[in-house]
């Protein structure tokens, strides 16, 4: 804020009323300058709600939190000043994409602990790994297969398929979350060619791809999670027999053991064998 002060001058009764002037002005300048620090107090309060939370990485981009008044000029009296631009508050549109690198060891780390038995007749056990030098915790993952696998639109629903999570000993098959490059020479030792991009089950390993279960596909890219639960569903399927199905029909549920993947071919979306009551989710048999 500035004080102006009054030109001197032989007039006594001018300078008297330069006098007067000055103090007007003095006020009116002190007055402009509380309105402003008060408008600049509430925008600066309001700004700084601005986050971005991302998603499948975790991280939160936080923008400039703050707006500030341009320096070097003084508003005038009963005016309100604007933030500078380039102070503005912003927020990341987007969260950045994971970096997912393009192979491993193929050496895992193995989730510990295990699960209770889930579902009716013969117990299938399961381990659950992630390769190493993958920047995601074991056990994380396998509190969501457990979840995957106990739901009850999941396998269970058949009445004979049950599941029970160990980390030692001997199992029926193993879910292994890997690189696409390691994916892709597991799966290619039965003649499946992923490509870097697919999951696929042999000889008892569960093969997830670690771009799909980061990224997942268009269809599902706004809904991560509920995209594992298709991956983990179509894999463990095929390895209790299931094969390929197609869309059974427009505006139907899409089958799990459909290749959601490759298109959805009018189906809408779903990530369950069965539906909430009880019924198999499928359709015509795909060569």
């Amino acid at each position: 804020m500035t004080a102006h002060k009054a030109t001197p001058s032989r007039d006594r009764r001018r300078r008297k009323g330069s006098g007067h002037a000055a103090a007007r002005g003095r006020r009116r300048s002190l007055w402009g300058g509380l309105v402003a620090l008060t408008v600049l107090g509430v925008t600066g309060l309001a700004a700084t709600g601005w986050t971005s939370l991302g998603g499948a990485g975790g991280r939160a981009d936080i923008g400039d939190a703050t707006a500030r008044p341009t320096h070097g000029s003084t508003p005038a009296p009963g005016t309100t000043p604007k933030p500078s631009p380039s102070r503005t508050a912003t927020a990341s549109p987007t969260p950045p994409k994971p970096d997912i690198p393009a192979s491993g060891p193929g050496t895992y780390i193995t989730a510990s602990g295990g699960s209770a038995a889930v579902g009716k007749g013969k117990v299938l056990r399961y381990r659950v790994e992630v390769e190493k030098g993958i920047d995601l915790s074991a056990a994380d993952v396998a509190r969501q297969v457990d979840r995957i696998l106990a739901d009850p639109r999941g396998w269970t629903a058949d009445g004979h398929s049950a599941f029970r999570r160990v980390s030692g000993g001997a199992s029926d098959f193993v879910v292994r979350l890997a690189t696409p490059g390691t994916v892709d020479r597991m799966c290619a030792t039965k003649g499946l060619d992923t490509g870097g991009q697919y999951n696929c089950s042999v000889d008892g390993n569960v093969m997830v791809n670690l771009r799909r279960w980061l990224l997942a596909t268009p269809v599902y890219a706004k809904t991560v999670g509920t995209y594992r639960a298709l991956i983990i569903n179509h894999e463990v399927g095929h390895f209790l027999q299931h094969g390929h199905v197609d869309c059974p029909g427009p505006g139907k549920p899409a089958p799990a053991m459909m290749q959601q993947i490759k298109g959805m071919h009018g189906c809408v979306p779903n990530v369950w064998p069965y539906d909430e009551n009880g019924t198999y989710l499928t359709g015509p048999a795909v060569p």
